[in-house]
This record gives structure tokens, C-alpha cells and sequence, in this order.
């Protein structure tokens, strides 16, 4: 018998539903891949938006940092015989904070010697950056001013001559005339009524600079002297027939003043102001200045 040989039934391996399948799960695949890969770049850039960018501060003139000083605050501002810091003219503790802080900025410093009242002034008009001079911190001059972190304590101290009938702080309530440089903080408190305090305005003269105030001291036009004690032991070392009361008479905070609302620039000092004291820098200016007591 004949037999009739078919030829085998060729079968697709794959139907077309089948095949569109697998292709649109491929394809389904790819589209989460890439959905994926996108999310997790948008995560990556918004992580990267979302870190604060330090604001841009500006100088009063461009790539420099203006500094307004008293220049007679020793060991924290003095005019220099030999150039000073860098060719500025001055030093001291002061000057070379600034300096140091002004390098960490990318700035060049420029001190401007006046005043102390005009020092002051000069931060809260914007006609300087900065004002360093043993500044204290006070809430009068929060209202005019802001002020960086603190970097020193500053004590005041009495300055007398040796044979005064002065001999404590308690005898300072006895003085007919107390010297003090003008605008203060040993000013502002001495001036005040006894009621808060202080001495009273009849009783207290301010004068231009601490040095002027000392050599009252030494004419005879004053009885005592309030000023911080590291200035305090210049003048008395200058000066044979002073001294300095035992006792401190007040102790405060030294800050950097800057212009009111200038917040850029208030916080690139603070931060390279931390630097300094962080890598040891700050710590080395002052052991240059003042040697342990």
C-alpha cells in the first residue's frame, strides 16, 4: 500500500501573540531601566540644588577688606615703625586677625586708622568692612550694628598712681574725675548714675584715645583710668609711678563689627574666623602679642 507521506507540520516556535509578548516585556523592562536611571539623576541633581550655596558678599572696594581702627590699643592695634603687617603700617592682634581673615577670603587688607567713635561709625555707614578696636559687645550697638562671634574677653582694670589715696575699686567711688576713652564701654558704664552703677557724668571725663586718657593720669587732671587691662600694662610699664588696681572692674566680649544687615559677609567672616581658631592660627597671633602671665 501507497502510503501517503505528509510532510511534517512546521510549527512556529513562537506565536505572534507570543512573540509580542516577550517583545513588550522587553521593551516594558527597558522603559523601567531608563525610568529608573532618570529618577535617580533627578535624586542626584536635587540632592546637589538642594545644598546651600554660600552667598556672594561684597567689600566696600573690590578685592580689598577695609578695616577702621583706633591705632592706640596695644598689643591689639598699634601704629609700626617698620611697615607693620604686611606693609599696612600697623599691628597687633587686631591687624593680624583681620589680615588672616581677609587671606582666607581671597581679600587684601586695608587698615584705616581714626577715631574710635569714627571707627564705629564708619562700619554703620558702609564706608568700612570691618571695625576692630577691643570692641565690646553691647545691646546699643547690637541696634546699629552686628557683630561676628567673639575671639577675646576683654577686662578692665584701673590705673592709678602709686601714691593715690585710690587703693581698691571700692575707692574709685571717691575720685573727683575718672578718665576714660570716649564712646567706650568703660565710658558708657562709669558715666552712668550710681543708681546703675556707675559714677556719674561729673565725675567722668572721655577723651580721644586711651593714651590721652593715661597721660591725664600723669598730669594730675584725673585720679584714675578705666581701660582694658592689656593696654592698661603698656602704659603702666611706660610709665613708672603708675599702677594697676588689684580686681577687675568689668570683663566682656570682643567682637568683629560689621555694617547692620550686611549677613553675606558677617558669615564669610564667622567662617574663616572659625578656621582660625580651628587650625591654631588665631592661637598663634595672640601668643606673639601677649606671653603667658
Amino acid at each position: 500500500m501507497n502510503e501517503t507521506i505528509s510532510p511534517p507540520e512546521h510549527k512556529p516556535r513562537h506565536t505572534p501573540s507570543e512573540l509580542w509578548g516577550k517583545s513588550a516585556l522587553a521593551m516594558a523592562g527597558l522603559a523601567l531601566l531608563l525610568a529608573l536611571a532618570m529618577a535617580f539623576s533627578l535624586a542626584a541633581c536635587s540632592s546637589a540644588g538642594d545644598a546651600p550655596t554660600p552667598a556672594a558678599f561684597t567689600t566696600v572696594e573690590e578685592g580689598k577688606l577695609h578695616m577702621s581702627t583706633e591705632a592706640g590699643f596695644p598689643p591689639y592695634e598699634m601704629t609700626a615703625d617698620d611697615g607693620g603687617y604686611k606693609g599696612t603700617g600697623f599691628e597687633g592682634i587686631d591687624v593680624e586677625v583681620a589680615g588672616a581673615i581677609a587671606e582666607k577670603l581671597g581679600l587684601e587688607l586695608v587698615v584705616d586708622d581714626m577715631g574710635f567713635t569714627a571707627a564705629l561709625t564708619a562700619v554703620q555707614n558702609g564706608e568700612s568692612d570691618i571695625a576692630m578696636a577691643g570692641i565690646s559687645i553691647t545691646p546699643d550697638r547690637q541696634e546699629v550694628m552686628d557683630f561676628s562671634d567673639s575671639y577675646a574677653t576683654g577686662v578692665q582694670v584701673v590705673i592709678v598712681n602709686e601714691d593715690s589715696p585710690i587703693q581698691t575699686l571700692d575707692d574709685l567711688a571717691n575720685a573727683q574725675m575718672i578718665g576714660c576713652q570716649a564712646d567706650t564701654t568703660g565710658y558708657i558704664y562709669a558715666s552712668d548714675t550710681p543708681e546703675n552703677g556707675g559714677y556719674g557724668e561729673d565725675h567722668v571725663i572721655g577723651y580721644e584715645s586711651g593714651a590721652v586718657a593715661v597721660q591725664a593720669l600723669v598730669n594730675g587732671q584725673v585720679d584714675a583710668v578705666i581701660i582694658d587691662n592689656r593696654p592698661a600694662a603698656e602704659y603702666v610699664k611706660a610709665n613708672p609711678g603708675l599702677t594697676t588696681l588689684e580686681g577687675t572692674w568689668v570683663e566682656e566680649d570682643y567682637a568683629i563689627g560689621v555694617q547692620k544687615g550686611n549677613t553675606e559677609l558677617l558669615n564669610a567672616i564667622n567662617g574663616a574666623l572659625n578656621e582660625l581658631k580651628a587650625d591654631g592660627t588665631f592661637q598663634g597671633i595672640v601668643d606673639r602679642y601677649i606671653t603667658a602671665d
